[in-house]
């Protein structure tokens, strides 16, 4: 895929960003990330995000439990329960109705909250995001009062209703680079599309961020490349980073456990006794494709012994 670039979305490929998009947002982290840096309200700083919970929407109507990508976390905010609900367009231009089809989306949920077990003096309040990763520019109204003719004659009489819109080709590279997180870096791979960049924000997450968050997103990468949504040639250079990410958490692994075997062996004596141990990891990082010099500096073996199980594994 070049820079700048997107597939048409087919039916097919819209299902893939559907249930890729409801992955990564399902994902705590992500959910957090996307709210802390995207949405610029001082309300966003007391939500409880540890004790957040992701809802199964199947209580919401058939119409939206097809839609793989809609998200709904139920969370505290200063004691009290509120929903968060991030809905995710993926159609290559805007729909000019959307609000009327997101405030359809609420009052389902509200009846479908009134109708379930859990009592209620008041409804709880439900924050609507809508997540847009087209390449148009987002022209849409956001308050639904501006799609109805004359709404203003009816005062406080008319209707009302307003979502928080995240177009992502509306935020720059250049701060999608500076936010440098989880869902920065996803944005910034689906609207500023350069490989360049994108594995340079990767490796830099690398060094921040969760490992299974990181793996996450390559997951993501990866699904898009199967599906030729992604040039063979720009996967290839995000594979490398992919790949020196699981070669450094094998080589922390593998000090961790020399570590743990040398106490263990000054303590009992018999640090000898692990040299066949010692030996089925060397045989493990080699076939990693190690250098010699690295896995003897790791294990401690001589580098002819190192040598040696390399020739007898080649024979």
């Amino acid at each position: 895929m070049g820079k700048g670039t997107k597939l048409k979305m087919s039916g097919k490929i819209s299902q893939i960003y559907d249930r890729g998009y409801k992955k990564l947002f399902s994902n705590k982290t992500f959910f957090r990330q996307l709210l802390e840096s995207f949405v610029p309200f001082e309300w966003v700083k007391e939500l409880d995000f540890e004790q957040c919970e992701l809802l199964d929407k199947t209580f919401i109507s058939k119409e939206y439990e097809q839609r793989e990508s809609d998200v709904i976390y139920k969370v505290k905010l200063r004691g009290k329960q509120i929903y968060i609900v991030i809905l995710i367009e993926f159609q290559s231009s805007p729909d000019k109705f959307m609000a009327l089809r997101i405030l359809h989306y609420i009052t389902n949920f509200y009846i479908k909250l009134k109708e379930s077990t859990e009592k209620f003096n008041k409804l709880p309040p439900i924050f609507p995001i809508m997540v847009y990763s087209g390449q148009e520019k987002w022209t849409a109204e956001t308050d639904i009062a501006h799609l109805i003719e004359s709404n203003e004659l009816l005062g406080e009489f008319g209707l009302h209703f307003k979502y928080f819109k995240i177009a992502e080709n509306e935020i720059s590279s250049e701060r999608l680079l500076a936010i440098g997180n989880a869902v920065s870096t996803l944005f910034l791979g689906e609207v500023h599309f350069d490989v360049e960049l994108l594995a340079r924000a990767l490796s830099q997450l690398q060094c921040q961020e969760e490992r299974s968050v990181v793996s996450m997103l390559f997951n993501y990468f990866e699904q898009l490349y199967f599906h030729e949504k992604l040039g063979k040639a720009d996967w290839k250079e995000l594979e490398k980073i992919r790949s020196e990410q699981e070669m450094t958490m094998f080589l922390e692994s593998m000090k961790e456990h020399f570590a743990k075997v040398r106490y263990e062996g000054k303590l009992e004596g018999k640090l000898e006794g692990k040299l066949e141990g010692k030996l089925e990891i060397a045989q493990a990082m080699l076939v990693k494709g190690l250098d010699v010099d690295l896995v003897a500096e790791i294990t401690g073996l001589s580098v002819s012994e190192i040598e040696r199980i390399k020739n007898d594994r080649n024979h």
